[in-house]
C-alpha cells in the first residue's frame, strides 16, 4: 500500500492511498479519515460509495464529514468508483459506462470483465485491505453512498445484512434495471439476460426476498435526475409489508450536487454512529 496524501484534521489523519488490486487487476486508490479516537481503540467503520463520474476525492474534499466523524469517533473510507488505467476498457464520450462509472458490481462481458470488479473490490478485498493497516472494529460496519454509490450501498447492505448495520443513501438509484441511466451499462457489463441483473438491484434484491433491518434515504426534490434515474418512491412501494424500514425524506429546492449532500452528511454520520454505538 503506498501513502500518496496525509493530512491532520480535527485531529484525526485523512489519508489518500493507492494499491495493486487483484480484483480490479490494476491500482485502486481509496481515502480513509481515521478519526482521534483510534490512537487508542479500535473503531466503527462507515463506507461511502460515490456516483457516477466522481472518484474518492469528491466526498473527500466536499462531502464535509470530518469535523462530525471525529466527534463520532467514527473511520470513513471512500474507495473509487471504478478501476482506473490505460489498459481498462471505457467509453470516452458516455459518462455513465466505464471508468468514473463501475456501478459496484462485477462484470461478466467482455471487455468490462478483465477489471470491473467492483462489488467484489469493495466487500472483499478493500475490506480486508484496511482491516490489514487501520484500527478498525469490524464487527461494526456501516455504509452509505450518493446516487450510484447509494445503489451500491443499498444492494451490498441487502446481500450482507450480517455484517452491516447500518444502510443510508442520498439520492439513489433505487432500481438501476429499469433507469434511464444505468440500462445500458448494465447490458454492457452484464449481458442481455436480465435475471443477472436482480443482484444489483435494490428493488430486485427487495422483492426476491433479501432483507435489511431499516434505510434512512435523503431525495432532493429539485433534482434533475428525480424522475428518470432516482425514482425513490419505486423503493418505497417495494418494501412495503416487508418489515424493512424506511425513513424518506424528500426535500424542498435541493439538487443532486455535493451542496445537497454535505448539508445532510451531519444527519447520516449521526443515524450510523447510533446503530455502530
Amino acid at each position: 500500500m503506498k501513502i500518496l496524501s496525509q493530512n491532520t484534521a480535527f485531529g484525526g489523519m485523512q489519508g489518500v492511498f493507492a494499491h495493486q488490486s487483484d480484483a480490479c487487476n490494476c491500482e485502486m486508490t481509496f481515502a480513509v479519515f481515521v478519526p482521534p479516537q483510534a490512537i487508542e481503540r479500535p473503531c466503527p467503520v462507515l463506507w461511502y460509495l460515490s456516483g457516477l463520474t466522481c472518484t474518492h476525492a469528491n466526498v473527500m474534499e466536499k462531502g464535509e464529514y470530518r469535523r462530525l466523524a471525529a466527534e463520532l469517533g467514527l473511520i470513513i473510507v471512500c474507495p473509487d468508483t471504478s478501476p482506473r488505467g490505460n489498459d481498462v476498457a471505457d467509453e470516452l464520450t458516455n459518462w455513465q459506462m466505464g471508468k468514473g462509472a463501475g456501478f459496484y458490481l462485477d462484470a461478466t462481458e467482455k471487455p468490462w470483465s478483465d477489471h470491473f470488479k467492483m462489488y467484489t473490490y469493495i466487500t472483499e478485498e478493500l475490506p480486508a485491505l484496511v482491516s490489514q493497516h487501520f484500527r478498525v472494529d469490524m464487527d461494526r460496519q456501516g455504509i452509505f453512498g450518493h446516487s450510484m454509490g447509494g445503489h451500491g450501498a443499498m444492494t451490498i447492505a441487502l446481500k450482507h445484512p450480517d455484517r452491516f448495520k447500518s444502510c443510508s443513501a442520498f439520492a439513489p438509484i433505487v432500481e438501476p434495471s429499469t433507469a434511464h441511466w444505468s440500462v445500458d451499462a448494465f447490458e454492457k457489463y452484464l449481458g442481455a439476460d436480465k435475471a443477472a441483473w436482480r443482484p444489483y438491484d435494490a428493488c430486485a434484491l427487495v422483492a426476491d426476498g433479501a432483507r435489511f433491518p431499516e434505510f434512512l434515504i435523503d431525495q432532493g426534490k429539485a433534482d434533475s435526475f428525480l424522475d428518470n434515474g432516482l425514482r425513490p418512491w419505486l423503493f418505497e412501494e417495494a418494501v412495503k409489508d416487508t418489515g424493512i424500514a424506511l425513513t424518506l425524506r424528500m426535500h424542498e429546492r435541493y439538487d443532486h450536487s455535493y451542496y445537497f449532500i454535505s448539508t445532510f452528511m451531519d444527519d447520516h454520520l449521526r443515524w450510523h454512529a447510533e446503530r455502530l454505538a
